[in-house]
């Protein structure tokens, strides 16, 4: 069964941040994946008044999940978007373009990855193909 849920204390994000080789922020939220409670991921993000930053979408080392990856990140565009931001940008190295593009993000003139959640999740394609 996938599961996404919030990572609930520093000392298990932290960890989590270890088993899947990104640098800890302590300063970050964390959600994290797992597929029949194997780790599968996890995603480190901010809200700002500004606007979501995402600093880590990966999967674990050993067990690179497409769709839970992807699940997560919608996850997190969606608590950001509920948080009433409107928009996010992704800051971390980017490992997996395709992800990216798949969760919804779209490169800037400036080659960074963004996205406008206005109506992403409550209206039917918003331009989201």
């Amino acid at each position: 069964m996938l599961k996404v849920l919030p990572v609930q204390s520093k000392l298990k994000q932290e960890e989590t941040c270890l088993r899947c080789g990104i640098k800890y922020n302590p300063d970050a939220l964390a959600y994290e994946a797992t597929v029949d409670d194997r780790l599968a991921g996890i995603c480190q993000f901010k809200v700002t008044a500004e606007g979501g930053i995402i600093y880590d979408l990966v999967p674990a080392p050993d067990f690179n999940n497409f769709e839970a990856m992807f699940v997560m990140g919608r996850g997190t565009l969606n608590f950001i978007d509920l948080c009433g931001v409107h928009n996010a940008t992704y800051v971390g190295e980017v490992k997996d373009a395709t992800l990216l593009r798949a969760v919804g993000f779209k490169e800037d003139e400036e080659g960074r990855f963004v996205i406008n959640l206005e109506g992403f999740f409550t209206d039917h394609c918003h331009n989201h193909k």
